[in-house]
Order: structure tokens, then C-alpha cells, then sequence
């Protein structure tokens, strides 16, 4: 199928270049049809993510998630659509299962604007089901995958959000936030989510067109173990594979 990039599309390849390094690599490793897929879903991440760290005024970053709600529900809609560099792309692209993956996810951002603590591990679990797991499953349901694979790609998505969030912690804490809940540990985190996740094999014979959806949870699995192995290196600030381990096995998970 041939694809055409345009303005739309190379905008949203480029603040994914910028602020989705490893999704973008990703996302580039996937067949080209899949990338006119993948730069629109991951672009509004990467807008929704920020949209809380952007201004120290609650009201404003509610009202910048509230901007991406109302922009989702007139895609559901059906009707017209606000002219917007991510959002005319993301219309095209988005099933109505995939509005409803990502309307998940701008909720569950809110959470990030109360800069509250988590109460408890199951609810940064939860939390991080909904932010990195129901992204996966929009980008996935929007590339054509049955919904039978879903729960698996989710569990890999929410193993995904916790490789990314303990790499995370020290920037967190150096901005005065407590990102683990009281008594939490890391090590019996990691191991819910490494018995939960399916093999990577069997998880991407189920996605079926959807597998390249996949491809931007290639670093959960070696980034868990690392923690599993030593926890300390959560506070160091040095979990994460070299850039040539990370090619390699990005390069595996593309194959």
C-alpha cells in the first residue's frame, strides 16, 4: 500500500523524534504503512504526557487534558474535527475501539496533575495499565488486531510503563515527587508484571496485523530483569541496555 507523508504526518514524526526517542525508533522499524499509524498515536501521547509537567497551575494542565478529550470525542463522533496537526492525522487512523484505549489514558493522566502519591502498588499498576497498556492496545486496534490479543499486548504494555517509570524515579524525585507508594517494593512489582506477560512470540502471532504495535515494548522484559537483579539501580538512575543492546534486540523484535 502506498503512503503518503504529509505535513501532518512528518509534524508528528518529529515531536515523537523529540520527545519519544525510543517509540520513534520503534515506530521506524515498523513497515512504512504501519508508521503513517503509529507517528499520529504516539504524537498524542506524547502531548497528553507532558500536558501535566508543562505549567505548575492545575486548572491549566486540566484544561490542556480536557483539550484531548474533546478532541477524541468529536473523532468518535463521527462528525468534524478540529484542524490540528495531530489530531486530523489521529482521525484517520483511530477505530472506535482505539477512541476508547486512548480516552482511558487521558484519564488516567489526570492523576499525574494532583501530583499525589500513589496509595498503593495495585494503584500504580492500574495507573500504568492505563497510561502505557491502553496506548498499546490503540495503536494495535487501530492497526487492524483482533480483540482476542488484547489482553496480552495490555499486560506487556503495563510491564512496558513500569520498565519505563523506574527508569524514571530519580527525575521524578529530583522534582520533589514521591513516584512509589509507601512500603512498595520493587522487586515484587517487576515480578507481577514478568508472571503476567505472555511470551513476546506467541503475544505477536496473535496481533496479527497489528504487530507492529509491539515493537515499542522491545526494552520491558532485559530493563525488569535488570531491576529484579538489582533494585538499587532504580535510585542510581542506571537501569537501561547499551544503544547497541538496545538496537540489537530492537532489531530481533522487528524480525
Amino acid at each position: 500500500m502506498s503512503v503518503t507523508f504529509d505535513s501532518d504526518l512528518t509534524a508528528c514524526a518529529a515531536l515523537v523524534e523529540r520527545g519519544d526517542p525510543e517509540r520513534f525508533a520503534a515506530a521506524m522499524a515498523a513497515p512504512v504503512a504501519a508508521r503513517a499509524v503509529l507517528f499520529p498515536i504516539y504524537a498524542f501521547n506524547v502531548e497528553v504526557a507532558r500536558a501535566p509537567w508543562v505549567t505548575s497551575e492545575p486548572l491549566i494542565a486540566q484544561m490542556r487534558l480536557q483539550w484531548w478529550a474533546d478532541a477524541l470525542e468529536e473523532i468518535a463522533s463521527g462528525g468534524p474535527v478540529r484542524r490540528h496537526e495531530v489530531v486530523t492525522p489521529l482521525a484517520r487512523v483511530l477505530t472506535p475501539a482505539a477512541v476508547v484505549s486512548l480516552s482511558m489514558l487521558v484519564d488516567a493522566r489526570r492523576l499525574d496533575v494532583e501530583r499525589a502519591p500513589f496509595a498503593s502498588e495495585e494503584a500504580l499498576l492500574r495507573y500504568l495499565s492505563e497510561t502505557a497498556g491502553s496506548l498499546a492496545e490503540a495503536a494495535a486496534q487501530s492497526l487492524g488486531a483482533p480483540s482476542q490479543a488484547m489482553e496480552g499486548l495490555a499486560r506487556w504494555g503495563q510491564a512496558a510503563g513500569l520498565a519505563r517509570y523506574l527508569r524514571a524515579v530519580p527525575a521524578l524525585k529530583a522534582l520533589g515527587r514521591k513516584p512509589l507508594p509507601p512500603g512498595a517494593d520493587v522487586i515484587r512489582l517487576v515480578q507481577i508484571c514478568l508472571d503476567e506477560i505472555p511470551s513476546w512470540r506467541a503475544m505477536a502471532c496473535r496481533l496479527g496485523p497489528g504487530r507492529a504495535a509491539a515493537l515499542e515494548l522491545w526494552q520491558a522484559q532485559p530493563v525488569l530483569r535488570q531491576a529484579v537483579w538489582n533494585p538499587a539501580r532504580v535510585d542510581d538512575g542506571r537501569l537501561g541496555l547499551s544503544p547497541f543492546s538496545a538496537k540489537w534486540r530492537l532489531l530481533l523484535a522487528a524480525l
